[in-house]
């Protein structure tokens, strides 16, 4: 379950909103964040880079529960809604945080975990393949699993496993729709290749020679013949 870690990030409040201020942010090792929800209104703010990336990077991850304090503003318990990523250096550059209410239900994604080894991969050579690697749940803060682990191992080949076959906490309500297929075993079929026939007295192929050209009635041309 998600449980709210000894974890303060220290922010200040975020003045300028062009592009460049936020370039220069970057520069300076800290993170424009949003900050929306609950009791407060929405806050722009900054926050150091080096914090929030070892937020994501522990066990939790995204779903971590932690205090974010902004200067002038004050504290409030918070994760991880929305994180925009440079694609090239995989740095985080931009994030919107949900402020906490007890007793108010979040919506987030859960990472799903296969268990066990199907019988049709043990006893008759299937392969196993997972549709989907994430769920979406509804349910309140610390009731969020840090991962969802569905046993797979009465799977035969060509059985499926869906999202209403999972068994899990009535406090948590699962939002991916209940026909959704999870996972299922199937068989590699090696491709066989096509014999040779061989046909009797097919034709031997045409073979263009580079001799004398032979005359108009296909006869040898004369020799010494004198235009």
């Amino acid at each position: 379950m998600a449980e709210q870690k000894d974890i303060t990030v220290r922010a200040k409040t975020r003045e300028g909103r062009g592009k460049n201020d936020a370039r220069r942010a970057r520069v300076a090792g800290m993170v424009p964040v949003t900050v929306y929800g609950g009791e407060g209104g929405t806050v722009a703010a900054l926050a150091p880079l080096r914090d929030l990336a070892a937020i994501l990077r522990s066990e939790s991850g995204r779903n971590t529960i932690f205090t974010l304090d902004i200067e002038g503003v004050g504290s409030s318990e918070v994760m991880f809604h929305e994180r925009q990523v440079d694609p090239i250096r995989g740095r985080l550059i931009h994030a919107d945080f949900t402020r906490l209410v007890k007793g108010q239900k979040i919506e987030v994604t859960v990472p799903l975990h296969l268990t066990g080894e199907p019988a049709g991969v043990r006893e008759e050579q299937g392969v196993l393949e997972q549709i989907i690697r994430e769920l979406e749940i509804r349910c309140e803060p610390r009731e969020i699993p840090d991962v969802i682990n569905v046993d797979v191992s009465h799977l035969g080949v060509h059985d499926v496993i869906h999202i209403s076959d999972i068994q899990i906490d009535e406090r948590i309500e699962i939002l991916t729709p209940a026909d959704t297929v999870i996972a299922t075993v199937g068989i590699v079929k090696e491709e066989v290749a096509a014999p040779v026939v061989e046909v009797e007295g097919a034709a031997e192929p045409e073979v263009i020679g580079k001799g004398k050209k032979e005359d108009e009635e296909g006869g040898e041309p004369e020799k010494g013949k004198k235009e």
